[in-house]
């Protein structure tokens, strides 16, 4: 399917799948390599996702891993205040989303410090870092309508079924608050076990009926090292065989830890798809 979104005024075209680059600004991020705590790094990392050919940086500020340790709103307002301004230095020309699920955060990101998108791994509020309760004062999604910025929506849901009716659902309440520019993660990783993680993704195409832009992240993830073994750092080969399978699917973005292999297996992926 053919989609676009509307980035302050920029249409970006989805039908050539376009790669997110992960850059956490935070010490314990379950991939050590993402982890970026210096200027230095954040500017380096931020200029070597664009030359790698990512199109989008995600920039988050905490990690939301099991048993990783609770960061404050102020923390991470702090945080990702001071990374998104070396973003917006080093590439200013790149979209650049916020991974965060308080909606007081990703306000003042989008209004104040440069960010286009906001990446909410909380289903709308249904929940934050994994295993703690969420207490937010606002609600993301009329942050969103008020805002009128793309959104990442992700399923923390357990299978596809459940998935699609709660996607029906909250897509709706974001339309109904004008919002246009929705992009759906399936949450891989999220609320799921590893056999549900697998079925989510042989049935991934059937997130294509609610004619929205998909985004997968797996990149490295316990999925892949749980099933064949080993550890986050040696995870890349079964990342690159999910990312072109998911690509067969529909897949538009692929949000990722290793840039250029991700963006080659695109061109090769597309390269097949158009002359199947």
């Amino acid at each position: 399917m053919e989609y676009t979104i509307n980035v302050r005024g920029r249409l970006i075209d989805l039908c050539q799948p376009q790669v997110m680059g992960i850059l956490n600004v935070t010490p314990d991020s379950f991939y050590e390599g993402s982890r970026k705590q210096t200027e230095r790094e954040i500017a380096e990392r931020a200029v070597e996702i664009v030359e790698q050919g990512g199109s989008m940086i995600d920039v988050g500020a905490f990690s939301t891993r099991p048993g990783a340790q609770e960061v404050s709103a102020d923390e991470e307002a702090r945080r990702l205040q001071w990374a998104l301004g070396i973003v917006r230095r080093e590439v200013p020309d790149a979209v650049v989303s916020v991974d965060t699920y308080r909606p007081a955060v990703a306000r003042r990101c989008i209004e104040d410090w440069g960010a286009d998108i906001i990446n909410d791994v909380s289903e709308g509020g249904i929940t934050g870092i994994v295993n703690t309760p969420i207490h937010e004062e606002e609600r993301m999604f009329d942050v969103v309508g008020m805002l009128q910025c793309p959104y990442i929506l992700m399923s923390v849901k357990p299978t596809l079924k459940d998935m699609l009716l709660s996607f029906a659902d909250e897509v709706q309440q974001l339309r109904d608050r004008g919002c246009k520019d929705i992009i759906l993660d399936p949450g891989f990783g999220f609320g799921k076990t590893l056999e549900q993680n697998y079925q989510l993704m042989a049935g991934l195409e059937k997130l294509q009926v609610l004619e929205l832009p998909v985004l997968v992240g797996v990149s490295r993830k316990s999925m892949i090292y749980k099933l064949v073994g080993g550890d986050p750092t040696t995870s890349l080969a079964g990342t690159t065989a999910l990312h072109a399978l998911a690509l067969t699917k529909g897949a538009s973005i692929l949000r990722v830890h290793d840039v250029k292999e991700a963006v080659d297996t695109v061109a090769v992926v597309g390269k097949t798809l158009v002359n199947s």
